[in-house]
C-alpha cells in the first residue's frame, strides 16, 4: 500500500509463490462513510495516528483488511485518488477505526492536515484478510515499519481466544518501530522489538533468536507484512516448523475495489488475469519451499 515505507516490491519469486486464501466474494460488503475525524496526532516522529468514526467498518472489518482514505475534503476536487491504509485496530462498540500512517508524499501530507471535527471520505473494509486455520494454538506475527499495521488486528482479535500471539516489530530505528505497546496491551506473550540501528533486525539474527526460543513449541501459523527480507524469514521458519505462512502484499491502488485492475500480481501468463492485490488479497498464502531472491 502506497503509504507504507518498506512495501514489498513486485518481486517475481515472492509473487509466484502465492495463492489466494478464499474466493473474492467471501468478504464483507464495503461501505462509504464521510467519517468524522475523532482524533489525529503524531504517534512518533515518522508516523501519525488517525482515529475515525466509521461504525459499519468497525463492526465488519476482518484482521488484515484495509480502507481507502480520500485526502480531498468534500468541497475540493483534488487529490482525486484515495490512499490505501491498513486498519490498525477497531472497536465495534464505539464505531471507531484507528489508522497509523507515514507522511511520505503529497496525498499523505494532505491527509495530515485533517483536524478533529472534520469529515473524511473512507471506503471499507476492503480486500481479503488473514485466515486462521482450525487447531492454531500459537501464531507468530512478523512486521516491519508501517507494515506492522496489517498484523495488529490479529492480536486484537485473539486477545481472549486462547491463541498465543508472539510478535516481531522491526524498524530502521525506534522512531520507525510501532506496534509493541499495542501487542503487549492485547496480551502477546512475547514481543521482539528490533531495529537496524541496534543491529538486531537482520534476518540471520532473528532466525537464530526465534528458533532458539520457539523450536520447543513452534507456532502453527506465521503472518508477515512490510519487508521482502522478513517474508523470506517467514518462509524459512515455515519450512523449519512446517507452519502455514500468510503474507500481506502491498501495491499502488487507484480504487481498492478491483475496478481498475491496476494492482495485478503478475503471477499468471496467458489470457487469464493474475490475482488482484486489492480484491484477491492483500493477504495471500505463501507456499513453503518457494525460492526467494
Amino acid at each position: 500500500m502506497t503509504a507504507k515505507e518498506t512495501a514489498i516490491p513486485p518481486d517475481v519469486a515472492v509473487h509466484e509463490a502465492i495463492t489466494t486464501l478464499r474466493a473474492s466474494e467471501e468478504r464483507p460488503t464495503p461501505t462509504w462513510h464521510h467519517a468524522p475525524v475523532v482524533d489525529h496526532f503524531p504517534l512518533t516522529g515518522r508516523y501519525r495516528h488517525l482515529r475515525l468514526e466509521a461504525p459499519s467498518i468497525a463492526r465488519s472489518a476482518a484482521a488484515g483488511q484495509f480502507v481507502m482514505l480520500t485526502a480531498a475534503r468534500e468541497h475540493e476536487g483534488a487529490p482525486v485518488l484515495p490512499r490505501p491504509m491498513a486498519i490498525y485496530c477497531r472497536d465495534a462498540e464505539t464505531g471507531i477505526v484507528d489508522i497509523v500512517y507515514g507522511v511520505v508524499g503529497g496525498g499523505t501530507r494532505r491527509l495530515a492536515t485533517f483536524l478533529p471535527g472534520e469529515r473524511m471520505l473512507v471506503v471499507g473494509p476492503l480486500g481479503q484478510g488473514f485466515q486462521i486455520e482450525p487447531g492454531t494454538r500459537r501464531m507468530l506475527l512478523i512486521g516491519r515499519g508501517i507494515g506492522t499495521c496489517s498484523l495488529t488486528t490479529l492480536a486484537q482479535d485473539h486477545a481472549e481466544t486462547g491463541v498465543e500471539i508472539i510478535a516481531v516489530a522491526s524498524g530502521r530505528d525506534e522512531e520507525s518501530m510501532i506496534g509493541g505497546a499495542l501487542y503487549r496491551g492485547y496480551g502477546a506473550t512475547a514481543v521482539y522489538e528490533v531495529t537496524d540501528a541496534a543491529g538486531t533486525s537482520s534476518v540471520d539474527h532473528l532466525y537464530a533468536r526465534l528458533t532458539a526460543d520457539l523450536d520447543g513449541g513452534p507456532p502453527q501459523q506465521i503472518m508477515t507484512c512490510g519487508s521482502q527480507r522478513l517474508t523470506e524469514l517467514a518462509r524459512a521458519l515455515g519450512e523449519r516448523w512446517q507452519a502455514g505462512v500468510q503474507v500481506s502484499l502491498e501495491a499502488h491502488m487507484a480504487c481498492g475495489l478491483g475496478y481498475c485492475h491496476g494492482c495485478a500480481t503478475g503471477t499468471r501468463s496467458g489470457p487469464e488475469e493474475s490475482p488482484l492485490i486489492c480484491k484477491d488479497g492483500p493477504v495471500f498464502r505463501l507456499d513453503r519451499g518457494a525460492e526467494g531472491s
